[in-house]
């Protein structure tokens, strides 16, 4: 009789190892699957591991360039922040995991996948949804959220205890009492002694960028070239390095941002499921990518046009950052952001310096800045005697306003009773 598959989002780690001598126990019989997306990560010893614990094939997947072409870039062609902070970079990188599993389901027979995101978190949520709105008949196995696996296993003494039973060699250390998420966009730092907010991160825990006390004391200047709000094109002005492929592109941001301490965030954030927590990320590339794409919408971007697309970005961050990549309004918003971007065209110069990524110069064939509208030595075509009428027009509501209050003798505007 042949036993039912499932497909185990498999890491390596502790947790996963542990779920996948599980799985196996309980009848099923189990394909390892990772996704390359750019971690620091031995995949040969990590395949080699889930074969002698039991699994009947590991599927490595490189899917590092999909996920800068079709993940990244178009978040952050919206210039999209979570909270107005969070880059998103473990958020961007579910939906693409998530979707290489189904495939992977599909193509074995799998009526299972199965992850091993804590009951607590964002991604529990943000992989079962990508799960049901890319198969409705799939079946989950949550194992933090079944009770026999939490009878058996209340804490990380239950798991290294069964792995030693079993013989599944662990990375046991204490030198690193918290937990970390690492992908090609970010590296996050969370739990253990981070779970405290007051807690100063210590230097040692950051990987991904130098801090901006040990970065070079010379600036390095850099050009970036958008079309459609994408990056095609990363110059250093300094030694004329140039690329143009999108995932080296992207690696050398990477490279750059770490080497200047760019793009690292300390925040306390909302999770989706109601609870706050506190994370520490390294967003080094991702970083500097956003403040150009920013700059360059500048220049080339209506007023208007941005006004609505930033309301948009607020929403796509939640959706994003909530799991809900596959869906409906997700299809609309992009829909719209991608028109946004028609004319993003032209180059960002940006000098890298000790922490910072700021925009010095920019040009665009697409540029609605008029110089001699704008100038204040040149009339240039603006009549400025057009001002008064605009001004008073405007100011038609607020004399109202003023006088219904002094009518009733109150003073609710900020900074009346200062008069």
């Amino acid at each position: 009789m042949s036993r039912e598959k499932v497909v185990l989002a498999y890491s390596g780690g502790l947790d996963t190892s542990v779920i996948l001598k599980w799985l196996l126990e309980q009848g099923y019989e189990v394909f390892a699957y990772m996704a390359d997306i750019g971690q620091k990560e031995d995949f040969e010893a990590a395949e080699q591991k889930a074969l002698k614990i039991g699994a009947s094939k590991v599927f490595i997947e490189n899917m590092k360039k999909e996920f800068v072409t079709d993940y990244i870039f178009p978040v952050y062609k919206a210039n999209t922040l979570y909270e107005g902070r969070y880059l998103l970079g473990t958020a961007i990188a579910r939906p693409i995991i998530s979707k290489k599993q189904i495939e992977i389901a599909n193509r074995v027979g799998a009526q299972y996948v199965s992850h091993g995101a804590t009951g607590k978190g964002n991604d529990q949520v943000r992989f079962e949804l990508a799960y049901y709105a890319l198969n409705p008949e799939i079946k989950v196995i949550a194992p933090w959220k079944n009770r026999e696996f939490l009878n058996a296993f209340k804490g990380r003494t239950d798991l290294l205890d069964y792995a030693e039973k079993h013989g599944i060699p662990t990375k046991q250390s204490a030198s690193k009492p918290y937990s970390e998420d690492d992908n090609l966009l970010h590296i996050s730092h969370e739990a253990g002694v981070l779970e405290d907010p007051g807690y100063e991160c210590e230097e040692n825990i950051y990987s991904h960028t130098l801090s901006p006390e040990q970065a070079p004391d010379k600036p390095t200047k850099i050009k970036i070239k958008f079309k459609d709000g994408i990056p095609v094109k990363v110059t250093n002005l300094e030694d004329n390095t140039i690329k143009t492929d999108a995932l080296e592109l992207f690696e050398y941001l990477n490279s750059l941002g770490r080497e200047n301490g760019i793009g690292r965030l300390d925040m306390v954030e909302n999770r989706f499921v109601g609870i706050k927590s506190r994370g520490v990320y390294e967003t080094p590339g991702g970083t500097i990518l956003h403040e150009a794409h920013k700059d360059i919408e500048g220049v080339a971007m209506d007023r208007e046009v941005m006004r609505l697309r930033d309301m948009l970005s607020s929403r796509l961050a939640e959706l994003v950052y909530n799991g809900f990549w596959f869906s409906p309004e997700m299809e609309f918003i992009m829909a719209a952001i991608d028109k946004s971007q028609e004319r993003i065209d032209g180059e960002v110069t940006l000098k890298l310096y000790k922490g910072l990524a700021y925009p010095i110069a920019r040009t665009s064939p697409s540029s609605l800045y008029n110089k001699d509208l704008s100038s204040m030595d040149i009339e240039g075509g603006y009549n400025q005697e057009d001002a008064e009428g605009f001004i008073k027009i405007n100011a038609i509501r607020l004399m109202a306003h003023k006088s219904i209050m002094d009518k009733h003798k109150l003073f609710s505007c900020y900074g009346c009773n200062k008069l």
